[in-house]
Parts: structure tokens; C-alpha cells; sequence
């Protein structure tokens, strides 16, 4: 495949001398997180701050991986990077308007019997995932009833987006969901790590699963603010025969596979929050 990269950081990149392959994979960066060992290679992620050419600074992440693949019909024994995959996936979900990561650069080299593949994107500035905004609420309270549905809102219509162009995520977890608070009382959502996302014929197998995934970390939240969500998604003001055959099957496998804890704590409104 052919190198990509995004026109506007082009000149950021060379600005700081990583305008190319071998700069970037010989860049010495903290890892954000600790290498993935597996498939007979590795794969890191690396945060790194980036000067600007008219002053101030901006920061991506950087992925590095080697001997990193999956399986595919072109390539069934070697695979191809897992990193292509994703940028893929990124590629598609903007191309139907779908929030997502921007891709700042993407390209694969083969260094003698080494499979080696970089992908480049721009942090998400203000962003916070709803895994660690949750956290944060149990312990110093959550937001009043109307800003926690601004962000349930932005949050199901994302979700609602992406199924109706029939993607699947299969990963719809907190933590792959980022959410912005504006200063005009906005929301702004963004979902991320999109290798496992799929194409699905029907609306209900994608939300049979990625409601599910988003259930099983959701026991925090109050039955009301759940109720609301879900009809959030579904785009109704009560539920339907569908909506409560949709609810009871995600809650009866969530059920079957132990995914609720009954002991779970349970958000609740800071102290004087209106």
C-alpha cells in the first residue's frame, strides 16, 4: 500500500526530522504503553509532543510494530499488519462522517524477513474517555441529570451513526469512547481502536453486540439514565415491542456470561449540582 500522510502535518513531520519511515521507526519515545508481545512480533504506542513551525507544539501518537499481523485472503500464513487494518477502518468511518481519529501517517516496510508498520494520529485535544470521566464522577459525584444526558446523547448518537451505515465495532467499551465538554454546553464524541470493526447487513446484529460490550461496564449508571440512553439510540420517546425484545436479550446475555455485579457502585450527583 501506499505511504500516507496527512497534507497538514506533513510540514510538522519534517519540521521536527521525521519526515520519513526510517526516522520515525528509529525515534527514541517513552512508551505510552507497554509493548503487546504477541502474534511472533510486537507492538507499541508512544506519546509524543511535536513542535510546530510558528511556535507552540501539538501531539500525536506514535505506533510502531513489527511482525504484528493478521491473517488475510491475500495473505493467509504471513498476515498483514494489524496497524493497516486499523488505518483502514479509520479511513472508512471518516469517509461516511463518522468521529473518529485523525490519521497523521501510515506506512509498512519490509526489512529483509522483518514486517515493519507505522500509523500516526493526532491526539484527541480535550477529549477524556467515558471509562475515566466515570471514574472520576465515583469519586467526587457525577454531573446534574441534564449534563450527564448531554453526554449519553452524544454517546447513542454515535453509536446510532455508525449502525446506520452498518458498521459493527465488537469493542464498544468506556474506554474506547472519548468525549469532549464544550464551553457553549456541546458534546463532542469520538470512538477509537476500530481493528475489530466489522460490516453487518442488519441494524440489530450490530447493536445485539456493541450494546452489550457498552452494558457490561454500564452497571454504574442508574436504570433511568440507561432507559434513556437506549431509547436515545433507537431514536423513540417509549419503548416498542422491538426496543423491549432488544433490552431483554442484551440484559439475559449479559446475564449468562456474568458481565453484571450486582455490587457495582452507583453514580450519584455531586453535592449541590443542579
Amino acid at each position: 500500500m501506499q505511504d500516507y500522510i496527512n497534507e497538514r502535518w506533513q510540514p510538522i513531520l519534517a519540521y521536527n526530522g521525521l519526515a520519513d519511515f526510517d526516522s520515525l521507526w528509529k525515534l527514541e519515545a517513552k512508551w505510552f504503553e507497554e509493548p503487546n508481545q504477541r502474534r511472533g512480533g510486537w507492538s507499541g504506542v508512544s506519546r509524543c509532543e511535536l513542535e510546530l513551525p510558528d511556535g507552540g507544539s501539538s501531539a500525536i501518537f506514535l505506533k510502531r510494530q513489527e511482525n504484528h499481523g493478521t491473517p488475510s485472503l491475500t495473505h493467509p500464513v504471513r498476515g498483514i499488519p494489524t496497524f493497516l487494518r486499523e488505518f483502514k477502518r479509520i479511513i472508512n468511518y471518516r469517509s461516511k462522517g463518522i468521529p473518529t481519529l485523525e490519521p497523521v501517517y501510515f506506512a509498512s516496510r519490509m526489512i529483509g524477513k522483518d514486517q515493519r508498520a507505522i500509523l500516526i494520529t493526532e491526539e484527541l485535544t480535550g477529549f477524556i474517555s467515558m471509562e475515566d470521566r466515570v471514574q472520576t464522577w465515583l469519586k467526587e459525584g457525577a454531573p446534574n441529570r441534564q449534563m450527564r444526558r448531554n453526554i449519553l446523547k452524544a454517546v447513542a448518537t454515535l453509536l446510532q451513526d455508525m449502525h446506520a451505515h452498518g458498521i459493527r465495532h465488537s469493542c464498544f467499551f468506556p474506554k474506547h469512547v472519548f468525549v469532549r465538554l464544550n464551553e457553549d454546553g456541546t458534546v463532542d464524541a469520538r470512538v477509537i481502536d476500530l481493528e475489530k470493526s466489522r460490516w453487518r447487513p442488519l441494524k440489530t446484529l450490530c447493536a445485539m453486540r456493541d450494546l452489550y460490550s457498552l452494558s457490561r461496564f454500564s452497571s454504574c449508571w442508574s436504570a433511568s439514565d440507561r432507559l434513556w440512553f437506549f431509547k436515545q439510540y433507537l431514536d423513540i420517546p417509549r419503548l416498542t415491542p422491538y426496543a423491549k425484545w432488544l433490552w431483554r436479550s442484551i440484559e439475559k446475555r449479559s446475564i449468562e456470561k456474568n458481565r453484571i455485579n450486582p455490587t457495582s457502585p452507583v453514580l450519584s450527583e455531586k453535592s449541590g449540582a443542579e
